[in-house]
């Protein structure tokens, strides 16, 4: 079983993949419709799952699990490609909403 990894070592991981190819990363319009591309697919799974729309019998398995994980990758291309480390990204949101939105929910007791 492989250990966790860090953002960082995920977006090493994602570079040294794409590194290997001669066309390297797409451009970041391209990259914009590989993502919106993932999205739709994950809706589907989360609709099927959830919702009222079942799968047709020709249609492939897939889980909500596989299409984050496509998300999530092409997610780190562009962050690699745009130079953006994504644990920095991670800690600026998480600081906006610890302070910006910090009263903006009901908080369960004792959890804050």
């Amino acid at each position: 079983m492989q250990k966790d990894k860090t953002m960082n070592e995920m977006q090493a991981d994602v570079d040294q993949y794409i590194s290997q190819f001669k066309e390297g990363y797409f451009s970041p319009l391209a990259m914009m419709a590989r993502m919106t591309e993932e999205l739709g697919e994950l809706a589907r799974e989360v609709n099927h799952h959830y919702g009222e729309k079942p799968k047709k019998s020709s249609e492939d398995e897939s889980t909500i699990e596989e299409e984050l994980g496509d998300m999530l990758f092409v997610l780190t291309c562009f962050a690699n490609q745009q130079n953006i480390s994504l644990e920095k990204a991670h800690n600026r949101v998480m600081n906006k909403f610890n302070t910006r939105d910090k009263n903006r929910w009901t908080r369960i007791e004792g959890k804050e």
